[in-house]
């Protein structure tokens, strides 16, 4: 992936990650626009970024994102960079019948709303040059929380499904996954400040870091990461499970 002389979308680009990476990519002289449901917050991320855009979109609605992608495509005919980066995180229980509304919410955002908006943007894309599609997965998609069910799945979906994008359109599209680790952003209540969550600034550094080797990897895997991502090839899976699994009784037991 280049990484100046693009016209990026960002979709959760109001907030934590998403932010962080339009702020950064159009630092380095690229057309940034970035999505999500809220104008208001979505505009206040661009205040001073000539070249930095802000255009609402409901994810959750196929409607709305079919019509969304062909109003990118008039108003900015060179878009050759998507980041599918938003997504919600709720907590969840097992032990019990529950409502399922957060579980669906976060299957129709995280890995729906992926597959939707990259199906709304693939026709133009293919014929761009030098395109790329980032999917944001998780490194709970490689070991998972077990207060988070539905995320973890959500999250190991994206990367399944990202890796069959990457054998489908070789020779046409770059696709490339990022997976962080527990980032400090406001993801979750609290998650901000949380003791032991990566600084998002020192993510973001090192994120762009790796944008910028040539070629570009595959999988954009900041240190913090490895403990997930390469726990079961290297034989690890059982111990990181229990080490995650530890630190979620005690944040749920207070």
């Amino acid at each position: 992936m280049k990484t100046t002389g693009n016209t990026i979308l960002i979709t959760g680009g109001g907030s934590g990650i998403g932010e962080a990476l339009a702020k950064r990519f159009h630092d380095l002289g690229n057309t940034v626009i970035i999505a999500g449901r809220r104008q208001d917050v979505l505009e206040r991320a661009t205040v001073g970024r000539d070249n930095m855009h802000a255009m609402s979109v409901d994810v959750e609605s196929n409607v709305d994102i079919v019509n969304f992608a062909n109003r990118v495509i008039m108003q900015y005919p060179a878009i050759n960079v998507l980041i599918n980066n938003a997504g919600i995180m709720r907590s969840e229980t097992l032990d019990g019948p529950r409502d399922l509304a957060d579980a669906e919410a976060m299957i129709t955002t995280n890995l729906l709303g992926t597959i939707r908006m990259t199906n709304a943007f693939i026709e133009h894309f293919v014929e761009q040059p030098d395109a790329t599609i980032v999917n944001v997965s998780s490194g709970l998609a490689f070991v998972p929380l077990f207060t988070a069910p539905t995320y973890n799945a959500t999250k190991a979906a994206v990367h399944s499904y990202t890796v069959s994008m990457r054998e489908a359109l070789k020779g046409k599209v770059e696709v490339i996954e990022l997976a962080p680790p527990a980032v400090q952003t406001s993801l979750t209540p609290g998650q901000e400040t949380r003791t032991g969550y990566q600084p998002l600034v020192e993510f973001i550094d090192e994120v762009m870091e790796l944008f910028s080797q040539q070629p570009t990897p595959p999988e954009i895997l900041v240190s913090r990461v490895h403990f997930q991502r390469f726990a079961e090839a290297e034989g690890r899976f059982d111990n990181a499970l229990a080490t995650l699994s530890d630190m979620a009784t005690k944040m749920r037991n207070g």
